[in-house]
């Protein structure tokens, strides 16, 4: 099977750079989860606020990436 791309340039270079440059934001998002899956595990200066709101804005991110059907695998 192939698939391929075609971009009119340059007037559609923003949609090229991010159809050619996508496994940067996964690679950002990935780190982002990361880091706060870090902070969840491994920092316990956080206070009991702290910890409910990084658990909540990772659950977001991958509640994100369920409904656009996206993952790090």
């Amino acid at each position: 099977m192939e698939a391929i791309l075609k971009f009119n340039l340059p007037e559609e270079q923003p949609e090229f750079d991010n159809a050619v440059g996508g496994w940067k934001w996964s690679l950002a998002f990935w780190e982002l989860d990361q880091h706060l899956r870090s902070q969840i595990k491994y920092n316990d200066k956080l206070t009991e606020e702290q910890y409910n709101t990084t658990q909540e804005i990772r659950d977001k991110l991958w509640d994100i990436l369920k409904e656009k059907n996206l993952s790090f695998d």
